[in-house]
C-alpha cells in the first residue's frame, strides 16, 4: 500500500469518526462513538468501509434503525464507495467501554 493511500484511508477514517459522533443513542445523550458502541472501522484501498459495532443491549429499541443510520451517514461521505455495518454482541457492551467524556456527561465520574 502506497503512503498516499495510507494517508487517504487514515483521513477517511477520521471523517467517518466525525460522522459517527453525530449519531446518538436515543436513550442516552451521548454519541455512539463516545459510548463505545463502535468496535472497529475498517477502510480498504477501494474506500469500502466496514464498521463493527454493538448496541447497549440486544433489545435496544433502535436495533433495526441505528445500524441503517450509521451505514447511510457513512455512505453519504464523498470518499466512501460503500459501507457495511456488522452488529456483534461479542464482547457485550458494558459501561467500561464508554469514553471518559461520556462518563462525565452522564455524571459517572
Amino acid at each position: 500500500m502506497s503512503e498516499e493511500v495510507a494517508i487517504d484511508t487514515q483521513e477517511l477514517g477520521e471523517k467517518i469518526v466525525k460522522v459517527l459522533k453525530t449519531i446518538y443513542d436515543p436513550e442516552i445523550p451521548v454519541d455512539i462513538y463516545e459510548l463505545g458502541l463502535i468496535y472497529d472501522v475498517l477502510v480498504n484501498e477501494d474506500n469500502e468501509v466496514k464498521i463493527l459495532m454493538t448496541l447497549t443491549s440486544p433489545n435496544c429499541p433502535v436495533a433495526e434503525s441505528l445500524p441503517v443510520e450509521v451505514e447511510e451517514k457513512v455512505k453519504s461521505l464523498n470518499m466512501v464507495k460503500d459501507a457495511e455495518v456488522e452488529i456483534t454482541f461479542d464482547p457485550p457492551w458494558t459501561q467500561d467501554l464508554m469514553s471518559e467524556e461520556a462518563k462525565l456527561e452522564l455524571g459517572m465520574l
